[in-house]
């Protein structure tokens, strides 16, 4: 069995930011930054590589072996902005709906660009997922 390799990390989060393909994806990188944390009042931690993550949040696999994950994050991907954690088990499909532009995966709203999305949305997407997903030891 091989080691969970996404792990929370001290690597620096304006490093992972400064590392996007290209200034609108550091740009907004940073601008959902902030939102998290002031949503959260948490602060950023890189998990992996290329992940930045708020809170903690347990999970159990198929196997039954107890992990934790971030309760809500981001990740400035090349072809998209990541947001982790806001659509878990088919949550805030209500929101999604007035969200603007994007596509979704399990668990992640896939951005092209911020300044096209629904602030307020957005704004209450990580609102719910924060309150729903975070689980403070």
């Amino acid at each position: 069995m091989s080691e969970r390799k996404t792990l929370p990390t001290a690597a620096s989060v304006d490093a992972v930011v400064d590392a996007a393909a290209d200034e609108r994806r550091r740009a907004d990188a940073r601008e959902v930054l902030e939102l998290m944390q002031q949503v959260t009042g948490a602060e950023p931690v890189v998990w992996g590589s290329s992940m930045i993550g708020f809170g903690r949040q347990p999970y159990t696999t198929a196997d039954g072996k107890e992990h934790e994950w971030f309760a809500v994050g981001l990740a400035p991907r090349k072809a998209a902005l990541t947001l982790y954690g806001l659509t878990f088990y088919g949550s805030n499909e209500d929101l999604l709906e007035r969200l603007g532009p994007h596509t979704t995966g399990k668990g992640c709203v896939y951005v092209k660009r911020v300044d096209a999305l629904d602030r307020d949305v957005l704004t209450e997407m990580v609102e719910r997922a924060w309150q729903e997903n975070h689980h403070p030891k």
